[in-house]
């Protein structure tokens, strides 16, 4: 059984029911990058499986796709032949000479911007903007663009009803500027919107922009670009509010969410982790330098990395937080810590609540701890999230309640299946955020037809509270936890939650 038949056979086992769509990172022959350094954008690796596999995963299931459209591997038959000066690809990557003035320039990585490479015409040196084995494509060329429309109209043969637009802020590149959201690369994405809308109406664009909020939500621009933008400031504030066990910086974000004017038809994609690290640019603007720093000290302490960038003044500063989520909520005062899962399972719980999509990563869902000899044998500081597990294994700890794996999956599914039966969960049902005590992050949720009400309560802290609810448990014998199955506890004083207890009370009108 080749893995891409593994993976559908444990969505069909295990999952069935669970997430409407699948996001199927690159599968592609790749050189490095765990797939995003890609070879040949239009097969299977076949150590992984062939368009059989993929075509089965796609039965009664929707599938993403990534489209790693900014870069490509040195493997690459187009840089091949950038260095041979045969078509396609001699003008396909973009040569530049290293005495330009190239400081303006805003990138994800410390590494060198340019990449020496040997030529029959003597050395060049090319933009790579995330690595040496990622070099940069020619946008300005015609013939680029029209390569990778044809690669997204065959992955959406293939069966892909959403497409992500990797790196795709880096996109356009002129000398002399920041070379990043470019208004050429809002332009490239509302064309691709406008053929996904035309070949498979429904479909879904989604532009993976790891930048501060303001420029991130750019993409959605008239509602002609991304249907979905990931929240990208999530992940580090919740991990940062539960942590300081304080809602003083989520909220007033959360708040600011709730001015967005978001296009019909678009949404956000909310998620805590991904198979990349926690980025640290999304909370520029909304947590101090200092708040920052000492927290960036804890997650050292919980075996994380912090990985840096370039800045335009040649200093590096924090880019990207590399540990795996799960490990992230440890206290850091040994094995022994009855609160672990607890409050890793109210951090996956809140953006269950929040308006928008939820995503889960796949070694969440698994409570999958940090792999540091990934690190060690790639050499990659990602890799620590980045854990490819053996089918049987990962079974075997499913099915011991005794293992992490074993208390996370089986309560993570259930909160996941309730979840879809309950309407004032829609994505575009309208959200308000409830004036509470710190360490308390609380929404009001209604369904659209106004029928469902419901209170999502979060308590962020190691103390069992009393939250002062005024106004809103009118009628106590309506309200139910839909979470706990049960009916909530609340006295005269208020609602009492245990330590990171999460109650979803639905009052359902008549």
């Amino acid at each position: 059984m080749t893995p891409l038949a593994a993976l559908n056979a444990f969505l069909d086992r295990r999952l069935d029911g669970v997430f409407s769509m699948v996001h199927m990172l690159p599968f592609f022959p790749f050189s490095s990058d765990d797939g995003f350094s890609v070879s040949d954008f239009r097969s299977v690796n076949p150590q992984l499986g062939d368009w059989d596999d993929i075509a089965a995963l796609a039965e009664g299931r929707s599938l993403m796709f990534d489209l790693v459209l900014n870069h490509i591997s040195r493997e690459h038959l187009w840089f091949v032949n950038y260095i041979r000066d045969e078509t396609p690809g001699r003008d396909y990557v973009i040569e530049v000479d290293p005495s330009e003035n190239l400081t303006m320039v805003v990138r994800p990585r410390s590494s060198p911007l340019l990449s020496r490479v040997r030529t029959p015409r003597g050395f060049k040196h090319v933009w790579a903007t995330f690595s040496n084995d990622q070099i940069d494509l020619n946008y300005a060329n015609p013939e680029v663009l029209l390569e990778f429309i044809d690669v997204m109209l065959d992955y959406i043969r293939h069966g892909a009803r959403a497409i992500r637009l990797d790196a795709v802020a880096f996109l356009w590149k002129e000398i002399g500027t920041s070379c990043i959201h470019l208004p050429e690369t809002h332009e490239v994405v509302k064309l691709f919107r406008t053929l996904v809308e035309f070949l498979e109406p429904g479909a879904i664009l989604l532009t993976e922009t790891n930048v501060p909020h303001a420029e991130n939500i750019s993409y959605f621009s008239d509602g002609d670009e991304a249907n979905m933008v990931y929240q990208f400031s999530l992940p580090p504030l919740i991990l940062h509010a539960v942590q300081q066990q304080t809602t003083k910086y989520l909220l007033p974000w959360v708040q600011s969410l709730e001015r967005e004017k978001v296009p019909d038809g678009c949404t956000y994609l909310n998620f805590t982790a991904s198979h990349d690290g926690v980025g640290l640019r999304p909370l520029e603007g909304l947590l101090p330098d200092d708040e920052i720093n000492s927290f960036l000290d804890e997650m050292r302490k919980l075996g994380g990395y912090v990985s840096m960038r370039a800045t335009t003044d040649g200093s590096d500063r924090p880019y990207e937080l590399n540990i795996s989520y799960f490990d992230a909520f440890r206290s850091g005062r040994g094995d022994k810590d009855p609160w672990h899962i607890p409050r890793f399972m109210l951090s996956q719980t809140l953006p269950l609540s929040m308006r928008g999509i939820p995503a889960v990563y796949f070694n969440a869902l698994t409570a999958t701890a940090n792999d540091p000899l990934g690190v060690e044998r790639t050499g990659m500081t990602r890799a620590i999230n980045r854990r490819k597990w053996d089918g049987s294994e990962l079974e075997r700890l499913i099915d011991n309640p005794l293992s992490d794996a074993g208390q996370v999956f089986p309560e993570y599914i259930r909160r996941l299946r309730l979840r879809r039966g309950i309407r004032a969960f829609h994505p575009d049902a309208p959200q308000q955020l409830l004036d509470l005590q710190d360490g308390v992050f609380g929404l009001e949720r209604c369904s659209l037809d106004g029928r469902e009400r419901l209170l999502a309560i979060h308590n962020l802290t190691a103390d069992t509270l009393t939250v002062n609810l005024p106004g809103r448990l009118d009628g106590n014998d309506r309200w139910y936890d839909a979470l706990q199955q049960t009916v909530p506890d609340i006295t005269a004083e208020g609602l009492r939650l245990r330590p990171y207890q999460v109650v979803w009370l639905l009052q359902m009108k008549s």
